[in-house]
């Protein structure tokens, strides 16, 4: 880990607060491309932004995605936006929005509960927290 902590964990219901309020701030989910497509993604279209899909991890394998910072400042040149990172459950987020401190980003958020929450008692994600519980909207490929 690093020794330059991100901007903070914000809730999912925040984060679609600071996307609404902060015309510059930015939606990452660092989740793999099989998780897009089975899962679904949050859905910013009445917000008239996208949301970058840049996964953190590489499926199959859960490798490390080597052009993960290069595609981000993609996204966001500057190192004043705000950018929210989102994942399954809150964990891979944490990693990207440090990495990114870590080059001089000063508003790198991890969504906590991430996009599907924590696991249930019988082990399922969708129903304990997250984007998708919160009712924030969001789309099934």
């Amino acid at each position: 880990m690093s020794d330059i902590d991100y901007a903070g964990d914000i809730s999912p219901t925040e984060a679609w607060s600071m996307l609404t309020d902060e015309s510059d701030a930015v939606l990452i989910d660092v989740r793999t491309d099989a998780e897009f497509a089975y899962v679904g993604s949050p859905d910013l279209s009445t917000l008239k932004k996208p949301v970058h899909r840049i996964s953190w991890k590489l499926f199959p394998d859960m490798r490390r995605n080597p052009h993960f910072e290069e595609a981000v400042k993609e996204v966001a040149p500057s190192e004043d936006v705000p950018i929210l990172f989102l994942c399954r459950s809150g964990v891979r987020s944490v990693a990207a929005a440090t990495a990114m401190a870590t080059l001089g980003y000063g508003r790198c958020y991890n969504v906590t509960e991430g996009f599907e929450g924590d696991c249930s008692e019988d082990g399922h994600r969708g129903t304990v927290g997250g984007w998708k519980v919160r009712g924030l909207p969001w789309v099934q490929p």
